[in-house]
């Protein structure tokens, strides 16, 4: 199963800051289900309202127009990379340091964490949650004497190793930070006169806001007053930009790394198509993570694309959970086929991904009992057979299957006439700068190589 991570969101300046807020987490919900936060900044007092649940379960009509006051605020939707889901690891995180009242909202994951807290720890800081991002206040607060905001966060981002895009409230001030790999997406934009921020576009879209540009590799954005003021603390790291991102993560509507997802998934299909034609009696994804590159096999190689899996869109995380013998259920909730389209027929699945292979055998398991006479599939991306240290919840190799089957031996797992993943080629044939991301979990060439202590709950366990 895949997890999403986070998502960010801050608006400065405008009167309605905590509703524009919710509106762009709201947008956002897909990057994370765990938590949702929003703190605001009324000139003199910071405001919070944090807790588990989606947008919509954490917010009421009195948080957003009596609780949350102040024309600056910031937002998290989190899915834990690193720390438990509890409301103490819910962000934004927020801090009171002397006439400093600071808020920061992370998403990604830092690789040197454990040594980095060893040592705060070491020199008396006193940590309140396991998440990975209270290093960083910690950081920032130690180089805070003698030196503006500006530069304690740019020398906590130098000490720092590993993903993060972040958005910090310090009192009137918002700065928006990148990791000198540009890991996570993040960009800038405005509604009217005020600047925005947000991991995807999509944000932008519901509150008519236009999106300016990405924020950079190595920048950091400070907004103060209306102004803002541009950064650039590392400008020699090579770029290695998430290509999960276009793969999985973002909204096929948003654009990511100056890249529209939904024209660079379908690509990935035409181009699986080129590389492994096969003669079926239609195409279909497992809605909806397949159906962007299921539009683009359809149109290269000729083959009806037919949607014979319907998606319950009204399952929730609250719904009871199957026991240990009623394992296939949960994939029965999601997903249901139009069985007279299945019976007799050969088909072509397309996925974007396959990380442990459970989920997707039940469903071909469910498509074999009705009657199916051939299953291929093609996935619209290469075998994942490596753990990833940068934010995505796959951090051992005992989760991948890829990692110790072969092909042929996943096709059997699951129940396939045939089996093929994209190459690494054929998916950087389907960006536009194919020299810029991070391909560590599909070739193993990590860009940060991880501590000896990682992982989700490398905080909660001892090493």
């Amino acid at each position: 199963m895949k997890k999403e991570y986070c998502g960010l969101f801050g608006i400065c300046g405008h009167p309605e800051a905590a509703r524009m807020t919710y509106f762009g987490l709201y947008a956002m919900q897909h990057r994370g289900q765990e938590s949702a936060g929003i703190v605001t900044w009324d000139g003199d007092t910071i405001r919070e309202q944090k807790g588990m649940g989606l947008v919509a379960d954490v917010f009421n009509e009195r948080h957003l127009s009596k609780e949350l006051k102040g024309d600056i605020a910031i937002g998290h939707v989190r899915y834990s990379t690193t720390g438990a889901s509890l409301i103490k690891n819910a962000q934004p995180f927020v801090v009171r340091f002397g006439d400093l009242r600071l808020a920061i909202a992370h998403n990604g994951n830092l690789v040197n964490t454990k040594e980095l807290r060893d040592e705060l720890e070491a020199q008396g800081s006193i940590f309140q949650t396991t998440m990975d991002s209270e290093v960083f206040v910690h950081l920032i607060a130690k180089s805070l004497n003698g030196n503006t905001i500006e530069d304690a966060v740019m020398k906590a981002c130098k000490k720092v190793k590993g993903a993060f895009s972040l958005l910090i409230l310090a009192n009137d001030k918002m700065i928006a930070v990148k990791d000198p790999h540009g890991f996570r997406p993040l960009v800038l934009g405005k509604v009217n006169d005020n600047y925005v921020f947000a991991s995807e576009t999509c944000a932008f879209d519901l509150i008519d806001a236009k999106s300016i540009r990405a924020v950079k590799q190595g920048e950091m954005l400070v907004v103060e007053d209306g102004k803002l003021t541009s950064y650039i603390y590392d400008d020699t790291t090579p770029k290695r930009q998430c290509i999960f991102e276009l793969i999985y993560f973002a909204r096929p509507d948003s654009i990511i790394f100056d890249e529209v997802v939904y024209e660079r998934r379908k690509k990935m299909g035409q181009i699986l198509a080129r590389e492994m034609p096969k003669d079926v009696d239609f195409v279909m994804p497992f809605p909806d993570s397949g159906n962007y590159a299921a539009v683009g096999y359809s149109q290269e190689s000729g083959l009806p694309l037919e949607l014979a899996m319907i998606r319950n869109h009204y399952v929730g995380r609250t719904f009871i959970q199957p026991s240990q013998d009623m394992r296939d259920f949960s994939v029965k909730m999601k997903l249901n086929p139009v069985r007279s389209m299945i019976k007799g027929k050969s088909i072509m699945i397309i996925e974007d991904s396959i990380v442990r292979g459970t989920t997707i055998r039940a469903r071909v398991k469910e498509l074999r009992a009705l009657g199916a006479r051939e299953i291929h599939m093609r996935v619209s991306c290469p075998a994942i057979r490596f753990p990833c240290y940068y934010g995505i919840d796959f951090s051992s190799k005992g989760e991948l299957i890829a990692a110790n089957s072969t092909e042929e031996e996943i096709a059997s797992f699951i129940g396939l006439d045939s089996l093929h993943y994209l190459s690494i080629d054929g998916l950087l044939d389907s960006v536009e700068d194919r020299d810029s991301y991070c391909l560590a979990c599909f070739n193993g060439e990590y860009p940060i190589e991880p501590c000896s202590c990682s992982g989700k709950m490398c905080l909660e366990d001892k090493c």
